[in-house]
């Protein structure tokens, strides 16, 4: 009997709700109790609390038409003033005015800077657009603001120069560093490229650093040479083959393989 009259109380106590619901249309209703609605507003889809309809904004505690000045659009978020200014125009106290275009220069959508930007072969200076002066042996880089040389010259200055590639080098299209390089087998060294004496026992490894060779398995570096590897009795060659290791069980003691 008392569970049906606790069912009962929370009937009541549903259908109260639910009226007072259709009765006061500007409440919310949250864990901490009821909160009227400003005019213009509605509950929040997630979380308590309310929020302005489209075209309108918080202001005051309140939803006030968003006020679209001429030559602006709406941008409908809930946050800013609601509206930005159109392309060719930028905002100034609340109004959008035209934006004044240097020659050689055309208007941009961002709302930052200056609403312009200048045209491919101009670069800003000091509110202008000035020319680009591009050297012999050079071209205009994307997006059109600088230069760069052509491939086989480098950057001096104002100018470009071209690169002197010395016997047994190559061109890279490198823009960093001298802009050429030695074949396989030749190493730079003081603006030249010198041929790589590999030792007897030895080969050449694609390096530009260092001695630009290695030794062959069972050999090891010593100065300007590659020697043998003396491998100790009970021992073989590791993996790097330019040293040994004792075979099981031994271990090395004193340059030599001894039983534990």
């Amino acid at each position: 009997m008392r569970k049906m009259q606790q069912v009962h109380a929370t009937s009541i106590g549903v259908l109260v709700c639910l009226t007072l619901m259709a009765a006061a249309p500007g409440l919310v209703f949250s864990q901490g109790g009821t909160v009227e609605l400003p005019e213009n507003a509605r509950a929040k889809s997630y979380g308590s609390g309310w929020e302005c309809d489209q075209g309108f904004r918080k202001v005051n505690g309140g939803c006030a038409a968003v006020m679209i000045p001429a030559n602006a659009y709406p941008t409908y978020a809930p946050y800013g003033n609601g509206w930005k200014c159109g392309r060719g125009y930028r905002e100034l106290n609340e109004t959008c005015v035209a934006v004044e275009l240097p020659a050689n220069a055309y208007p941009t959508n961002s709302p930052y800077g200056n609403g312009w930007r200048c045209g491919r072969g101009y670069r800003k200076v000091k509110g202008a657009c000035r020319s680009i002066r591009v050297p012999a042996n050079a071209y205009l880089n994307f997006p059109g603001d600088s230069w760069k040389c052509n491939r086989g010259y480098r950057a001096a200055d104002e100018t470009c120069v071209a690169i002197k590639v010395p016997a047994n080098g190559y061109l890279t299209d490198s823009s960093h560093g001298s802009g050429w390089a030695c074949d396989h087998g030749y190493r730079a060294i003081d603006g030249t490229c010198a041929a790589i004496k590999v030792p007897v026992n030895g080969y050449l490894v694609d390096s530009s650093y260092r001695t630009g060779w290695k030794c062959d398995r069972g050999y090891r570096v010593a100065k300007e040479a590659c020697v043998a590897v003396k491998v100790a009795e009970n021992a073989h060659l590791n993996a790097s083959g330019r040293d040994w290791e004792c075979n099981s069980p031994y271990r090395k003691k004193h340059g030599e393989c001894a039983l534990p």
